[in-house]
Parts: structure tokens; sequence; C-alpha cells
């Protein structure tokens, strides 16, 4: 259940980022922008690509957005994780190591009966 880390070892910032990471937030929010304009102009009654210089414009406004949003939040959570971290290595008798347990020690005995 429990898989050995110690406290500040979770917060260490150590695990590897998905090739993905840094291109998930401007694509969907380029998508997003994208089906936005597609939408107005389904919405008004005009044919669903008109006006191209919208979509365009939209597809990057939309999309760059989504990539500030995601920096902002990633400095957040990285000061909020250094707040964490400081915090337990002040205090670390608040934060002992977990001991480790097997699931039959956790769970009750259980016999299937039909």
């Amino acid at each position: 259940m429990y898989g050995g880390k110690s406290p500040t070892e979770l917060l260490s910032g150590t695990h590897s980022k998905s090739w993905l990471h840094d291109k998930w937030a401007p694509t969907a929010g380029g998508l997003f922008g994208f089906l936005g304009a597609c939408y107005v102009n389904w919405g008004i009654g005009r044919p669903v690509f008109s006006g191209i210089q919208r979509h365009v414009i939209a597809t990057v406004s939309v999309g760059a957005l989504a990539l500030t949003v995601d920096k902002w939040r990633t400095q957040y959570l990285a000061e909020k994780d250094a707040t964490l971290r400081h915090y337990i290595e002040l205090h670390p008798e608040d934060f002992p190591t977990p001991e480790r347990k097997k699931f039959a020690d956790v769970f009750e005995y259980w016999q299937p009966i039909r």
C-alpha cells in the first residue's frame, strides 16, 4: 500500500514529465477557440467555416491564454510545494514516515460464502 517514500521525498519534484506535458494546454485551448468560432458562426446562421480570420484569431488567442494560465498554475503549485517542503523541514516530528503495511494487515479476513 505504501511506496516507502518519506514526506520530503514526495515533495522533492523528481518526477519526470511526459512529452505531451508542455503541449497539452495550448493545443486544447486552440481547439477550444477554433470550435468556439465555429459555434458562434453556427449560432448566428452563417456557414460554420466562414470568416476564417476569426477562426485563426480565436485559435491563437485562446491557445495563448491557455498557455499563460498553465504557466501561472505551474508557478503557483511550485510555490505551494516549496512552502509545504519548508514547513516539513521545520517540523519533521509532525510528519513521520509511515510504516509499510500489507493488504492482509489492513483488510479484515473475508471468507466467500455461496
